[in-house]
């Protein structure tokens, strides 16, 4: 989905939610959820957008009606090495769609 879909897909009043997913790097990806499905946002080329800090993300998504957004930062518990085996959730965190500054 890209930035142009999303916007229709939220006007429309199908999108429930924005995901900004921490990636490794600093990084963060942007996801879409319609209708209960995950959809990753990619940029002009087909690819994964990828945003460098949180008010990038927020200058991307500039002009969307207001949404839930989300920071989200995977559980490395099962990565960990002694850690106990039983599923961790990840962190999601609701933050603003616009800027505090």
């Amino acid at each position: 989905m890209n930035l142009h879909d999303l916007n229709t897909e939220a006007r429309a009043g199908h999108v429930e939610e924005l995901n900004l997913i921490a990636i490794e790097g600093g990084d963060y990806l942007l996801e879409a959820r319609v209708h209960g499905r995950a959809h990753p946002l990619s940029d002009a080329r087909g690819k994964r957008l990828r945003v460098h800090s949180v008010e990038e993300a927020r200058g991307q998504l500039q002009g969307l009606p207001d949404l839930p957004l989300n920071l989200v930062h995977w559980s490395v518990q099962d990565e960990m090495c002694g850690m106990s085996s039983a599923a961790e959730e990840d962190l999601k965190m609701p933050i603003s769609l616009r800027s505090a500054w």
